[in-house]
């Protein structure tokens, strides 16, 4: 046989000899286990693992959310340093209506009767002065009060400071309240509404349960013990369960977050996805270093007089700020769902399932599904 007809024969048992495997039976009681437990190992991982804790056969959404708030409460205050007065919702929600948090004031600064005009700076090292040699005209330090005349005038017997123009009397807001304004304010509830939607498997919920009606909420008030699913909480409460005292924390207010969380399995009673309601302190409260603490902020309210002229009444607000944060997850069991429950579930598994019809000639078959493309072809 000449030398290429022999690689010529090798090339075809190459290429067209048919192999098939080949099981040995191994009678040994340790290797049969050692197979055995390593596919228990395998089972247990893929069953333990991957589909109870990690439950990779579910598909997850994250939750759109919307928030309301209602106050409620009054107040009435007599101190030696405010006239008589009687608080309403009007009066201590500042603003009236804001996105996702709501504030609640509980004390204050006032400076009334302020005008426009010339007055001292007040004294700092920064604004004292010996003569007007001192004042530049025109200077306005961002942490002073308003705009240097270049004068220096005597802000009392033992002190000179540069003269501003400015809103005067100049606000000294070193003299807050040792004990918050509104004390009452530890009794006013609110009311939150919250809507939640997990778009990818239109589902929809309200913290407002559907068997909850009008005389429900007049008389119900959160309790995680007793009522765990009322909408309607003291504010006392919500800062007892943030770890902090209401009357405490009044004086130079703060700010304290409600959660709500949203997180459900859908692969169980729909029915079951409820809200779950927690608090905690959001600003900063170092016990040793509390540089500027609380939360505060000023407003003013204007008047005109008879004569034209401009006057307001400046506030410096501290209270507390409540903000309600939704967050939330819900699992389903994606294929499951996609072609029992949707709306499309049809669609879904006509593209879902390709069933392959063979033709005397050839056959071949094309799944359209956006997520997979398989065409098999064959000859007789």
């Amino acid at each position: 046989m000449s030398k290429s007809a022999g690689c010529c024969k090798r090339f075809l048992h190459y290429a067209f000899d048919y192999e098939t495997p080949k099981t040995l039976v191994i009678p040994s009681l340790g290797v049969g286990f050692v197979f055995r437990f390593t596919q228990f190992l395998v089972v247990m991982y893929v069953v333990g693992y991957v589909c109870v804790v990690q439950k990779a056969y579910q598909d997850t959404d994250t939750v759109i959310s919307t928030v309301t708030t209602k106050v409620k409460g009054f107040a009435f205050t007599n101190t030696s340093d405010t006239e008589p007065r009687f608080w309403d919702v009007a009066d201590y929600i500042i603003p009236p209506q804001s996105d996702h948090s709501f504030f609640v004031l509980t004390n204050m600064v006032v400076t009334p009767k302020q005008v426009q005009s010339h007055c001292p700076e007040l004294p700092s090292p920064s604004t004292t002065c010996v003569d007007d040699c001192n004042c530049v005209e025109g200077r306005s330090d961002p942490r002073g009060n308003g705009i240097q005349t270049g004068l220096c005038e005597n802000y009392s017997t033992t002190a000179r400071t540069c003269e501003v123009l400015s809103w005067c009397p100049l606000e000294i807001d070193t003299k807050l309240p040792e004990h918050a304004l509104l004390v009452a304010a530890e009794n006013f509830t609110v009311l939150i509404k919250n809507s939640i939607t997990y778009p990818k498997f239109n589902f929809h919920r309200r913290n407002i349960l559907p068997h909850v009606n009008s005389s429900y909420l007049k008389r119900c008030e959160f309790s995680r013990l007793t009522d765990p699913h009322c909408p309607i909480f003291r504010l006392k409460h919500i800062v007892s369960e943030a770890g902090e005292d209401f009357q405490d924390m009044a004086v130079k207010g703060g700010v304290l977050g409600i959660l709500i969380d949203w997180s459900c399995d859908l692969d169980w009673w729909a029915g079951e996805c409820l809200p779950k309601y927690s608090f905690r302190r959001l600003d900063n409260k170092h016990p040793v270093n509390n540089v500027a603490p609380g939360y505060n902020f000023r407003f003013a309210k204007y008047y005109k007089a008879a004569d034209g002229e401009e006057t307001r009444t400046l506030i410096k607000a501290y209270g507390i700020r409540f903000d309600v944060i939704v967050f939330g997850t819900v699992p389903v069991v994606a294929d499951w769902f996609l072609v029992t429950c949707s709306r499309k579930r049809d669609l879904y598994s006509r593209h879902k399932t390709t069933h392959l019809t063979e033709d005397a000639d050839s056959a071949s078959v094309t799944d359209f599904s956006p997520s997979l493309s398989l065409m098999i072809f064959s000859t007789d």
